[in-house]
């Protein structure tokens, strides 16, 4: 048996236990109740990048002093910088690892409502739907069968519009952390070799505000179920962050 069909009949389990309900939405509401339980166990590992955000935080005042030190030698500064992380066992990317930890839920998602057939059967989750959306289909056959007004397409734009919302909080909230640690976030080029930063971080930091705008698109271009799982994890994220990174 395959990874893909017991996760198929795990999904099957859950709307059928939220059908009475759900109802005709009941895979759907099973696919964000999935989202929630991964998202609860990796809650651990994110309340540690928090931790590990405040460690960085707090080791700014010596990288500047690294800086300062290292001014006309950017390659000595990188690896000072380097040193300084491993030596407080502070991982400058440690940020990373719950999103990382969600990807095989989301591929896994997106095969299961992007193949007609699962372990030699027919996928019966095709079938279900959010609302008038079908969980296999994706934007552009919405906007085929219907338009961006029609039944499907407003699905859709009520997703849309949950992510922008998501977006438009994190973006704020990311611009004002940076600006209220601008040494944290100081870029690597442009300053005479004084960045001081983990290499490839300065590029990161200039489009972190806009990350969650990315979101749209993938929402527009997966199937129904997968962007589910990705809109409830976005906002997820936003709400857990905002606890956690006060």
């Amino acid at each position: 048996m395959s990874v893909l069909t017991v996760f198929a009949r795990l999904v099957e389990d859950l709307a059928d236990l939220l059908t009475p309900l759900f109802h005709a939405s009941a895979a759907a509401a099973a696919i964000v109740l999935f989202t929630a339980l991964v998202r609860l166990l990796v809650h651990p590992l994110s309340r540690a990048a928090a931790r590990g955000q405040r460690a960085r935080a707090a080791l700014q005042p010596r990288i500047a002093e690294l800086r300062t030190k290292h001014a006309e030698d950017p390659q000595r500064l990188q690896k000072a910088v380097l040193e300084l992380h491993a030596e407080e066992k502070v991982s400058p990317l440690s940020g990373c690892l719950p999103s990382l930890l969600q990807l095989p839920a989301f591929f896994l998602l997106y095969h299961l409502f992007s193949s007609s057939t699962i372990g030699g059967a027919a996928g019966g989750l095709l079938g279900h739907e959010l609302f008038a959306a079908p969980l296999g289909g994706r934007w552009a056959d919405a906007l085929a069968d219907g338009g961006p007004f029609g039944p499907a397409g407003l699905v859709y734009a009520a997703l849309f519009a949950l992510v922008a919302a998501v977006a438009a909080f994190n973006y704020r909230r990311t611009k004002r952390m940076m600006a209220n640690n601008p040494v944290a976030v100081a870029g690597t080029g442009g300053d005479g070799g004084q960045g001081g930063q983990v290499p490839g971080l300065g590029a990161l930091n200039k489009v972190m505000p806009f990350m969650s705008f990315f979101t749209l698109v993938t929402v527009a271009v997966v199937p129904l179920a997968a962007a589910l799982y990705v809109v409830t994890s976005t906002t997820w994220s936003a709400v857990e962050r905002a606890a956690l990174y006060q």
